[in-house]
């Protein structure tokens, strides 16, 4: 999509002033810093101690094979709660004020199968700037051809079937991570609207820690532990499907649920709306009042919060989604949120079926 996309400056712009005005003044009477508390700091630990504990355990204990395919499971959600909680946030730049720390954690997303500099350009910028508008946002595109989620997808047979083969997809979302995604859209020409020249230590840095993560996942258990090739292989893939599962259904249930949209430009590549009410159109929460999603998800079940606010610590979003809900109301803007996990994935089911349905209904000879 070579068309570069305007959002309105008139429509929505009074919404994001006021409410970013009222989180600062939050933050400022409660003289508060808007980045990592001793709560946040105390998560960091935890999770990069776990995922460091276990992965020494695996490499180092000795156990027997179903032990140590349960800790390649438990492996893997920590990576994803890794990603979530600490990484995420240090890319933002949200952890810490100061920039080296943010850096140094966010320098971690290697260790989990990822490039924190391409995440940096597709995240950061692509999405959370064209979020949900296709042909723009790729974080949507999870896999072109047999998912359908937008009006304007590609339309084919096997579509129909999409609400039950979805989610085993998700599954090898982090695999593509690690061996696909991140060295095609390093060499991609553009990513959605965004043009870029890489800095060349950003080369080096692409394949020296992608052979880093084979060596420390791959070949180092092949070295070092008792059990056959095909054994550790498996190993990696279960490790790759909790993380994969985790990490993708977390992104479906915040932007891919009934109420969100997915709005195009017009012919000239204007969005008829602000960006930030642009974000409470296609932008949703789930389980909110769940301690253990709260924990363990880095704040991303609240992304209404963290769309409108990246630079916000996620340990915040709790006490300033009160201010964001209430704002939002007074401006007449939706606050897309679902109660539970459950109910969220229900919500994105009930979508997949949906858009598949339609998909069947465009194809010749449909018979219904």
């Amino acid at each position: 999509m070579s068309q570069k996309l305007k959002f309105s400056s008139a429509s929505g712009s009074r919404f994001y002033s006021t409410v970013r005005s009222r989180v600062d003044q939050f933050f400022s009477q409660h003289q508060r810093s808007q980045h990592a508390n001793a709560q946040m700091w105390g998560k960091t630990i935890f999770f990069l101690a776990g995922f460091s504990i276990i992965y020494l355990v695996i490499i180092f204990g000795e156990l027997p094979i179903w032990i140590l395919l349960t800790l390649s499971i438990v492996l893997g959600l920590f990576s994803a709660f890794v990603g979530f909680n600490v990484c995420h946030d240090a890319i933002h730049g949200a952890f810490s004020g100061n920039k080296k720390v943010n850096k140094i954690f966010g320098f971690v997303f290697n260790l989990v199968g990822a490039n924190p500099y391409v995440w940096s350009i597709t995240h950061n910028v692509v999405h959370h700037t064209y979020t949900n508008i296709p042909g723009h946002d790729e974080d949507i595109d999870v896999a072109p051809g047999l998912i359908r989620i937008a009006e304007d997808d590609e339309v084919n047979t096997i579509q129909r079937y999409q609400h039950w083969y979805a989610f085993p997809l998700y599954s090898l979302a982090s695999l593509s991570w690690v061996f696909r995604k991140d060295y095609v859209k390093f060499f991609q020409k553009k990513i959605g609207a965004y043009q870029h020249k890489h800095p060349k230590v950003e080369y080096f840095n692409l394949f020296f820690y992608k052979a880093l993560y084979y060596f420390l996942f791959i070949v180092l258990p092949l070295l070092v532990l008792d059990v056959s090739w095909w054994q550790v292989l498996i190993g990696f893939l279960f490790l790759h499907i909790a993380q994969g599962l985790t990490m993708g259904l977390v992104f479906q249930l915040a932007h891919v649920v009934e109420g969100t949209n997915f709005p195009m430009p017009n012919e000239c590549g204007h969005m008829e709306e602000a960006w930030a009410e642009h974000q409470m159109r296609t932008t949703a929460n789930f389980a909110t009042h769940n301690k253990f999603a709260a924990f363990f998800l880095g704040g991303l079940n609240r992304q209404i919060e963290h769309h409108l606010f990246p630079k916000v610590c996620h340990i915040h979003y709790g006490e300033i989604s009160v201010i964001v809900k209430k704002t939002a109301i007074e401006f007449n803007l939706p606050y897309i949120e679902n109660k539970t996990f459950l109910s969220a994935l229900r919500s994105h089911f009930m979508m997949l079926k949906k858009f598949g349905k339609e998909a069947a209904a465009n194809l010749p000879n449909y018979q219904g």
